[in-house]
């Protein structure tokens, strides 16, 4: 487990094996999401990564028709 520590100007270094793990680069943004006492750090993908993930998916009983 990777450990880090908090600097004077309240900056984390996420050390170099958790970031060539999740390939984050420099500049990356990041959300920053607290739940029960913990801190999460989510990194935030561009929009277009997205495209052609729900191919093939099957749309029959998504939602009813008197729910449009």
């Amino acid at each position: 487990m990777a450990t880090t520590k908090i600097s004077p100007k309240y900056q984390v270094v996420i050390p170099k094996d958790v970031r060539e793990k999740l390939h984050l680069k420099s500049g990356q943004r990041m959300t920053v999401v607290v739940k029960g006492g913990v801190v999460y750090l989510i990194p935030e993908k561009p929009i277009e990564s997205f495209k052609g993930f729900l191919k093939g998916m099957n749309t029959k009983d998504i939602r009813e028709d008197k729910e449009r």
